[in-house]
């Protein structure tokens, strides 16, 4: 089993880091993998809708939106972590996320997600709210902890002294460690949930 994690944070050993390492610390004492992507520093473009990935099954810009793409189609769940810089996920986690579940057709269901938004003071479940809707849009039951999964620090390093919020985010990793397991086999003994039929309803006819 394993997890892939997205730190949208470009200082790298940041806050957001600090958040990542203590869920994967804790993801590795249930025996689940995870490997972290950290694309903040990257030039991401955003989504350009020109529906090339419906013809080649990826982006048409070939960069790390692609390659996590194949670790994703693997992974039994995905966290999506952001710094928060004007009370929104910042600008290359959401071109990267955008990306990546609009170019990519592999059925998500019951792949757990979980954000985690890090900020100095607020802006935090505006953040939070926003990264929680790709899972809740593709089948991806959204893993909770006992607050909202948000750390506090603004300079390197301070989010170590939120006790709280690293207690919420280890917190949230076990419950998606239990999550991934028992879907594991829920889905042995059931399968996966059956799919009806998808009708679109556009507004403008």
């Amino acid at each position: 089993m394993n997890v892939l994690m997205i730190n949208g944070s470009p200082r790298r050993g940041g806050n957001t880091s600090i958040a990542l390492k203590n869920m994967a610390e804790v993801f590795a004492k249930n025996g689940i993998d995870t490997e972290i992507l950290e694309i903040g520093g990257e030039d991401i473009r955003g989504c350009i809708a020109c529906g090339k990935c419906g013809q080649t099954g990826k982006c048409v810009f070939d960069d790390s939106v692609n390659r996590a793409a194949e670790i994703f189609e693997r992974a039994d769940g995905l966290v999506a972590a952001s710094p928060v810089y004007y009370a929104s996920p910042n600008g290359n986690i959401i071109s990267f996320l955008d990306r990546l579940f609009y170019s990519t057709s592999f059925d998500k269901t019951m792949k757990v997600g979980a954000a985690v938004a890090v900020a100095r003071r607020g802006g935090c479940t505006a953040t939070f709210d926003v990264l929680n809707k790709y899972f809740t849009i593709s089948g991806m039951p959204v893993a909770s902890s006992r607050y909202w999964n948000m750390v506090h620090g603004m300079s390197k390093g301070e989010a170590e002294q939120d006790a709280e919020g690293i207690e919420t985010v280890r917190m949230l990793a076990e419950n998606m460690s239990f999550l991934i397991r028992s879907i594991a086999l829920g889905k042995e003994k059931f399968g996966l949930p059956e799919k009806g039929k998808m009708t679109f309803t556009n507004f403008v006819r």
